[in-house]
């Protein structure tokens, strides 16, 4: 069925809407095939909206049938790239994309049932309400980063913005409803003072999600259990955890990992060949970047260490990649440099015994799936706070960075230092790390069985969507 000239009065028509940068694209794709996943009578239908430069990158992607998509123009061309210019891009992403997306909502057929928009979009919320279209807000990062930008009048009030890192960084914050005392310096770099206009944005932004219909969050209840109990005390519309919301839920029997189904590319053949828990496995993310001072940095401690690793080395790090070849040792005996790779497959891998990680939420989610610790290198945003989650409430990680690190270099003495404690399976301080990552682990795959609160969440999101049609 083709959604811009079919017409039904059965079919539920959810218009998805992301953000127009990869994770949040990710986090939205995952969250509309859970949709169509968990719909019994396979009458949802997604229409999932992208920029023109994101259509040609997603075209030929597999996707379920139910889901088509549509696009709206460049909110910048495409040559300039947001990289470029990062608060121009999401300036014109708040300013430039509402009149296309209304006009697309004129053309599609059949009648919109549900606006699935990623809460940054604010102003789809808008549109909703005009047209009488029930509106969900998904928020792709944690329940605790959207509390704090919910309550930020009481950082306010209380003198704690704008301050002074260097003299008040290490003053605790314990008046955030459902957040647990929280270092200055840990909260995100927004928030630090970084671009006053780009905060003010973000506050408005949480603003408009009270006038939607449903919040959606792509966390799992039991990890943020406090902040999401104190955001449903506070806003009178359901609120849902739908998370870990990755591409694979039940890993043993997912066929995105099966090797009858799948050429297994050279990293697995290289993981399959590394004694059990042995690899340190490293990405920085899709968008944030490390420094090339930064990068030669990591190869060396990571050289020094002696510790296996598989390493995610985009594009912009080519520069370095000689020193980074360096530290793979000869043939790849020590490690491994890709530029992508399919990351819940690796650290679902009994080889791979740690993530060394920019803390992004959706790198956070798969790396809790997978039972896998954590060593944070937070390199902004919301990573700051994921960092801080991870190492103080959930205590399943350390950390290599602090904020007021952020203009400086972490040594490779300290990068090697990090490593190879953090790689030891018999220190006991590891083995309790390891054994909180299990417990984790398995509060994760009980959100998403049979009765858990995941799958109870959205079962129940989909109930709501089929009563309004």
């Amino acid at each position: 069925m083709n959604p811009i000239t079919s017409e039904t009065t059965t079919v539920r028509h959810v218009v998805a809407m992301p953000y127009p940068g990869r994770s949040h694209i990710n986090s939205m794709m995952n969250l509309c095939r859970l949709l169509i996943s968990k719909t019994d009578d396979k009458l949802i239908l997604i229409t999932f909206v992208v920029t023109e430069e994101w259509l040609l990158l997603m075209r030929s992607e597999p996707k379920p049938d139910n889901i088509y998509f549509a696009s709206i123009p460049n909110v910048i061309p495409s040559e300039v790239g947001r990289a470029a210019d990062i608060n121009g891009f999401f300036e014109a992403v708040m300013t430039k994309m509402e009149v296309p997306f209304e006009q697309l909502l004129d053309r599609i057929k059949p009648r919109v049932t549900l606006v699935m928009c990623d809460s940054l979009l604010f102003w789809a919320v808008g549109v909703g309400n005009r047209r009488h279209i029930p509106v969900a807000s998904f928020w792709s990062m944690s329940a605790t980063m959207f509390s704090i930008f919910q309550h930020w009048d009481l950082l306010v009030q209380n003198k704690h913005y704008p301050v002074d890192l260097s003299v008040m960084g290490n003053e605790h914050v314990d008046y955030i409803p459902g957040v647990s005392p929280t270092r200055l310096m840990d909260f995100p770099l927004l928030i630090n003072g970084s671009d006053p206009h780009i905060l003010r944005r973000f506050c408005d932004i949480v603003s408009w999600v009270s006038k939607a219909q449903y919040l959606l969050f792509s966390s799992i209840y039991e990890l943020e259990r406090r902040t999401i109990d104190a955001l449903r005390a506070k806003f009178c519309f359901p609120i849902y955890t739908i998370g870990p919301a990755i591409p694979c839920f039940k890993l043993e029997d997912n066929s995105c990992l099966s090797p009858e189904k799948i050429n297994e590319p050279n990293y697995m053949h290289w993981l399959n060949c590394q004694p059990n828990r042995s690899v340190m496995y490293i990405s920085f993310g899709s968008f944030h970047s490390v420094s090339g001072a930064q990068m030669d940095e990591i190869a060396a401690g990571l050289k020094n260490s002696g510790v296996r690793f598989l390493w995610v080395a985009r594009g912009e790090t080519s520069s370095n990649s000689s020193k980074l070849e360096e530290a793979c040792g000869n043939n790849n005996m020590w490690g491994m440099l890709v530029p992508w790779c399919d990351q819940l497959r690796v650290l679902s891998h009994p080889s791979v015994g740690g993530f060394l990680t920019h803390c992004g939420w959706n790198s956070v989610r798969e790396g809790l799936f997978a039972g896998v610790p954590l060593l944070t290198f937070p390199l902004g945003m919301d990573q700051m706070t994921n960092s801080k989650m991870i190492e103080e409430d959930w205590k399943i990680g350390w950390r290599v960075r602090k904020l007021a690190e952020v203009e400086n270099l972490v040594s490779r003495d300290a990068i090697r230092e990090h490593v190879v404690k953090f790689m030891d399976m018999e220190s006991n301080e590891g083995k309790q790390m390891r054994k909180r990552v299990k417990e984790v682990q398995e509060k994760c795959e009980d959100a998403i069985a049979k009765d858990g609160s995941s799958e109870i969440n959205i079962k129940s999101f989909i109930r709501n969507i089929s009563q309004y049609s």
